[in-house]
């Protein structure tokens, strides 16, 4: 209602309910204001009231909600199901105009503005997060691997001759994949066992630069990923990238909440080249899957991104995004991100226990500030990883998930290449382990129940494993292979067989 409309109502009720009920109104109007004015995060999250109305009156800006709308194009934001419609506010025109992820929608005045005001406040977020001098950002309707196609096919614009992507392992198909989806093919540049750490093998990724030259399209680099592997060099890869001059993009899926992981981008744009940035908008704003941030250092190149996206975009992915954030607001961020932090020490702490408790250690992985890895070695026995795979099923069936179980000796076909030691990264990694990572939304509670059941599921796999003697027990047993062989009948020797043939004995 506007302000006559409630100077009529005191005519039916009270004037000072309806004061009451004007001023509450205000408040949430003048939130929205600074909002749109400043396009700063909140400080503080707004309620859900507030957001409600503010996403009402973004709706009522799009012309298929306009009272006296008369539509008869073929893409008119039509919506059948009146539950799809509220799920969507009634914004059915999505983001966009074909060729142009930024540009105005002269039918969708009210998503365009959403747009814009999400691309301001994420860039804030990155900003907090550690990369202070990003140029600009924005949200991209499609997922990490999809956002990173689209930068490659950028980059590959200013290098006809371009055909390879030189690509420091890391053993995550989409990453991968997306490569060959920009119709480039992967240098696989494999990486170096430092202690139990996995580094980048500058040497042999500088050789390939030299010797490749203008046919590289660019480098391809990671920053978040699962232990032992560390966090790409990737201000020294930056620096390469500027002496030779190649383009540098950079996976950063889940490491906008690792502030130590933005400081790096910092750091490397400062020290050579980074020509865009592409981060998971579901793990890093805790929003379902389908949208990533694309980040660059360079205005131009970044609406060029835009531009290479065909057609209209969906807009989910930007309002999670934006309704996520407007709810934390800054100050709800900012303690999931320390959270986070806590979690992850906690983490250490209490897998490390566990580790001794059996035998084992935690791999010493500086590099990685997220995820952590534990051996498995006396679940090895002379290249016999059944009892390893068995744990992995043990894990899934109890409804553990996140974890990786990596035996080092899987090999794995994507597309035309052949992966040896799939999943751990590295070709010859000594020793089995499985990971587990501290992310964004963690609790403790998680953490206790995880060893919990890892301690559980560790003592039922080697009692399974004991040979069958009145005096065999868990507790005379040797830690250093002498608890049996394999598995009983019926277990699988993989992980992905034994979910489906043994779910009831690993029950047990």
């Amino acid at each position: 209602m506007n302000s006559l409309a409630f100077s009529l109502a005191e005519t039916l009720i009270p004037s000072t309910y309806v004061q009451q009920g004007l001023n509450a109104k205000k408040t949430r109007e003048n939130l929205i204001r600074h909002f749109i004015e400043h396009r700063k995060w909140p400080e503080e999250g707004w309620d859900d009231a507030t957001i409600e109305a503010f996403f009402s009156d973004l709706s009522q800006m799009d012309s298929n909600n306009f009272p006296s709308n008369c539509s008869v194009g073929e893409r008119e934001a039509r919506i059948a199901s009146n539950i799809v419609a509220r799920r969507h506010f009634r914004m059915g025109h999505g983001i966009g105009r074909s060729g142009d992820l930024e540009e105005v929608q002269p039918k969708a005045a009210g998503s365009s503005l959403m747009y814009k005001l999400t691309n301001a406040l994420v860039l804030d977020v990155i900003r907090y997060m550690g990369v202070k001098s990003i140029a600009g950002c924005f949200v991209s309707p499609m997922a990490t691997g999809m956002s990173l196609v689209l930068c490659m096919l950028t980059l590959k614009q200013d290098r006809p001759r371009a055909k390879y992507v030189l690509w420091p392992r890391i053993d995550q198909k989409s990453s991968f994949k997306s490569i060959v989806t920009a119709g480039l093919e992967p240098v696989v540049v494999e990486m170096q066992i430092v202690g139990d750490e996995l580094k980048t093998d500058l040497q042999r990724l500088e050789a390939q630069m030299a010797a490749l030259g203008e046919s590289v399209a660019c480098v391809l680099t990671t920053t978040s990923c699962f232990a032992p592997r560390a966090c790409d060099s990737i201000d020294l890869i930056a620096a390469l990238c500027t002496q030779y001059n190649i383009p540098h993009l950079v996976n950063n899926a889940y490491g906008l909440q690792s502030t130590r992981c933005m400081h790096l981008i910092q750091e490397a744009s400062r020290k050579g080249r980074v020509d865009a940035f592409v981060q998971s908008t579901d793990k890093n704003f805790l929003v379902p899957v389908g949208g990533a941030v694309i980040g660059s250092f360079d205005k131009n190149l970044l609406d060029r991104i835009s531009k290479m996206y065909p057609g209209r975009a969906n807009a989910s992915s930007t309002m999670d995004v934006l309704i996520t954030l407007l709810g934390l607001g800054m100050a709800g961020y900012k303690q999931l991100i320390t959270q986070r932090k806590e979690t992850y020490s906690y983490l250490k702490d209490e897998l490390g226990k566990l580790a001794s408790r059996h035998g084992e250690r935690l791999l010493d992985t500086k590099g990685n500030p997220i995820s952590m890895g534990m051996t498995l070695q006396s679940l090895s026995h002379q290249h016999d990883n059944k009892q390893v795979t068995m744990l992995g099923s043990m894990l899934f069936l109890r409804n553990v998930s996140g974890t990786r179980v990596i035996t080092t000796t899987d090999s794995k076909h994507i597309v035309s290449h052949k992966f040896e030691g799939w999943g751990a990264h590295n070709s010859n990694y000594p020793v089995p382990y499985l990971t587990a990572a501290a992310a964004l939304g963690m609790k403790k509670s998680d953490v206790d129940s995880f060893v919990q059941r890892l301690d559980k599921a560790m003592i039922k796999v080697r009692r399974r494993s004991a040979p069958a003697t009145p005096t065999a027990s868990l507790a005379g047993s040797s830690i250093n292979g002498d608890t049996g062989g394999a598995g009983g009948p019926g277990e699988s020797s993989t992980a992905s067989t034994s979910r489906a043939s043994s779910k009831d004995s690993l029950r047990k």
